[in-house]
């Protein structure tokens, strides 16, 4: 699994997704996100309405 950095956007913190991914999903600017959070796991999941599959960010 690739690492990706947290980075500072205005007030927010944002983490990036690598291009690969963003052409397989054919993921657009605009298009929303639905965020699932999973704290005791240290699991955010993004699901994207509309598309096939989900991307999941899993701290192992």
């Amino acid at each position: 699994m690739p690492k990706r950095k947290v980075i500072r956007t205005g007030n927010s913190l944002a983490v990036t997704l690598p291009s690969s991914a963003i052409k397989n999903m054919d993921i657009k600017v605009g298009d929303i996100a639905l965020v699932r959070i999973r704290r005791t796991k240290n699991e955010i999941t993004l699901s994207f309405p509309g598309r096939p599959r989900q991307l999941s960010l899993v701290d192992k």
